[in-house]
């Protein structure tokens, strides 16, 4: 069905794991006439978790697209395109990319339960994003909703710009709208959340004070001053400025309210020329230009891809949100800054995991290319060179803490494993691989231990690689916390040339996270130019392989001032070996610390096992910094461990609160260990570099 860009609505659903957002996908794929019946999870036939793992799970893991159209009124269709997001903070990868290519979040809440943390996430996350935000409250049908104590819930934790567009009514069993849009609407009708005309007022008053033109036509002529462009054009404001946070009530297991739902929908959100523009920006560092991208179908085409999918049978899909111009099928693009153009010889729309095939994506579609292998997450995808150097704002990604060390169960696999791990890495941001050469290991990290099991079956199920697994070293940083000077003199002498450099340095401690800085301050050619950069070589040496514990140092400068060379025997090697000996003895006079990862944590758990937690994480080393009570009985607990202390936590906290206990981290900052930890991690160290 041929659309253009005002006719296009991408909405992500989001919130807290169970609230029902794969329900709700399913029921506004049915009422779009997308899918015949809405699956269920029950029984596993949706259309959003029809990965094996997320059907035996009973949750989503990865984000699933899918488009519908519908007519919200006699004229032309809208097309929405969907994208249902996982609600566990362990896949919140999947989750924070989609925000990468919609206008609009819908954050779904439930009825039963109100505001939970996944909430309080996300309406953060797409506020910073400057992304219009919608609430849409399910399961007003139950037994144990209570619409009108949720409601209070989003306003008092949000804000009075949190208002209801329509009201559950009979029980749940039917919503009113009490904005006044809908045809046929009554204003002068109750709901279960009482009279309609109180919230209608109330909504009216919030959208027209956002533009001065609109507020006096009504304060002239009333609603009645009020043009239907002119209401909605307000109406898209506040929503754009965080002005209005509209709330939406549906029964996505029932149906109750989705219709009405997709009408508000297309008649109210943005359009993707209507949201606030994409912040996309040509060079990088202090020298990047803003850019301004405009959804112009004419123009030359820039698209983002913001999902990459290594499908078995399609091969390498890369999933991309346009925003100016138009990708057709046969034409040529170019990634990112690269030279040589690739032919879109397949463009597909996603439908779930079926592909479906197009001809061409206007701006504010989403649309994906098959076996393009430059193709990465975040990459921008464009026709002319004119667009090189562009590249769209980063999101942040919660860094990936846990670990393992990670080899293939059999030899002659290590290849297999490696290309299998490189796909899942490319699917996921917060799934991370990394050599390290001081260990030899390969190391897996991502967001709990249930993120990395997730991927560690994958690697079996998709690869068919067998793997063994073993906990990685904790990601410690050396540093120093004094000044002081080294010196060291290489002088060999083989029989033939020999070799000789001489090399005096300072060193000084850094801000924490300033990370390195080396600096020339020798006079009179002591040291030769060509030779400073062997001398950096040495002291790179023990930063990347650790002066006291084997782990990589950082937050230190070093001030090579003087040396001595000769004409004949000075090498590049005598300089490598000077500097870091010169380095290493520099290190053992400036008080050199061990730094251990801090990570902040908050635990959810039923008030009654607060005791038990707080005793545990005191044991732990942890900060409590403060809990947070939240309704059914709950508490949050925050406080700082460090990530050492936190091997097994997750099995430790399901004991604790039988199964009812759930965690999630973020990395906070790098801090000093205690002596006793610093002097057993020291003696546990068998130093790799021989004295010569």
């Amino acid at each position: 069905m041929p659309y253009s860009t005002p006719d296009i609505r991408n909405v992500a659903l989001a919130g807290h794991p169970g609230a029902g957002k794969t329900t709700l996908f399913e029921a506004l794929l049915h009422a779009g006439g997308a899918i015949q019946a809405a699956g269920t999870i029950e029984r596993g036939n949706t259309v959003s978790d029809f990965d094996p793992m997320e059907r035996e799970r009973g949750h989503s893991i990865d984000a699933t697209i899918a488009s519908i159209d519908h007519a919200p009124a006699p004229g032309r269709a809208i097309h929405f395109n969907l994208i249902d997001t996982p609600g566990y903070p362990d896949f919140r990868g999947p989750t924070l990319s989609a925000l990468a290519a919609v206008e609009t979040v819908a954050i779904v809440v439930d009825a039963d339960k109100g505001v939970e943390y996944g909430t309080r996430r996300m309406m953060a996350r797409a506020r910073q994003r400057g992304l219009c935000r919608v609430v849409v409250v399910n399961k007003i049908d139950h037994d144990a909703a209570d619409c009108a104590r949720v409601l209070d819930e989003l306003r008092s934790e949000f804000g009075a710009e949190v208002l209801p567009l329509n009201l559950p009514a009979d029980g749940g069993k039917a919503v009113v709208d009490c904005f006044g849009q809908s045809p046929g609407s009554a204003l002068d009708g109750s709901s279960d959340l009482g009279p309609v005309a109180d919230w209608h007022q109330k909504i009216i008053d919030q959208v027209v004070e956002v533009n001065e033109t609109v507020m006096d036509h009504f304060l002239d002529l009333g609603e009645k001053g009020l043009a239907g462009d002119e209401l909605h054009d307000a109406f898209e404001q506040c929503l754009r400025e965080g002005h209005l946070v509209p709330v939406c009530f549906v029964s996505a297991r029932t149906g109750v309210g989705v219709e009405e739902l997709l009408d508000i929908a297309g008649r109210l959100f943005p359009h993707p020329g209507e949201a606030n523009p994409p912040p996309f920006a040509k060079g990088t560092g202090p020298d990047a230009v803003p850019i301004e991208a405009r959804p112009d179908p004419d123009a030359h085409a820039i698209a983002d891809v913001f999902r990459i999918v290594n499908d078995p049978f399609v091969g390498k899909l890369g999933v991309f949100r346009v925003y100016q111009g138009t990708v057709r099928r046969d034409s040529q693009l170019f990634v990112d800054d690269g030279k040589k153009p690739f032919k879109v010889a397949h463009l597909f729309r996603l439908q779930g995991k079926d592909h479906v095939e197009i001809t061409q994506a206007i701006p504010g579609d989403i649309a994906a290319v098959a076996k393009v292998d430059d193709l990465h997450f975040d990459a921008v995808l464009h026709d002319s060179h004119a667009d090189d150097h562009l590249h769209l704002a980063p999101l942040d990604f919660p860094k990936p803490m846990f670990g393992l060390a990670i080899q293939a169960g059999s030899k002659g696999q290590e290849q297999k494993l490696a290309a299998a791990l490189h796909k899942l890495a490319e699917e996921d941001p917060c799934f991370q691989v990394e050599h390290l050469p001081d260990t030899n290991e390969t190391v897996i990290r991502g967001l709990s231990d249930l993120h990395l099991r997730i991927h560690l079956d994958r690697l079996k199920a998709r690869h068919g690689v067998d793997v063994s697994t073993r906990p990685p070293r904790i990601a410690y940083r050396e540093t120093v916390s004094g000044k002081a000077e080294g010196h060291h003199r290489h002088k060999k002498q083989t029989g033939g040339a020999g070799q000789f450099g001489e090399v005096f340095l300072r060193i000084e401690p850094l801000p924490r996270g300033a990370g390195f800085e080396f600096v020339d301050e020798v006079k009179g050619g002591t040291i030769p130019g060509q030779f400073l950069p062997a001398v950096e070589k040495g002291v790179r040496q023990v930063l990347s392989g650790g002066a006291i514990a084997g782990y990589p140092m950082q937050d230190v400068r070093v001030i090579v001032y003087d040396g001595k060379h000769h004409p004949v025997d000075s090498k590049e090697v005598a300089f490598v070996a000077a500097g870091r000996k010169a380095f290493l003895d520099a290190i053992a006079k400036a008080r050199p610390q061990v730094l251990e990862p801090i990570v902040d944590l908050d635990v959810n758990a039923p008030e009654q096992h607060m005791g038990d937690i707080s005793g545990g994480l005191a044991g732990k080393r942890a900060r409590i910094n403060g809990t947070d009570s939240v309704r059914g009985g709950e508490i949050v607990v925050k406080a700082q461990v460090p990530l050492s202390e936190l091997e097994g936590y997750a099995a430790e906290l399901k004991s604790v609160t039988a199964g009812r206990g759930r965690y999630s981290l973020d990395f906070s900052h790098y801090e000093p260990v205690p002596a006793q930890v610093q002097q057993k991690l020291v003696e546990a160290w068998k130093p790799r570099h021989e004295d010569e």
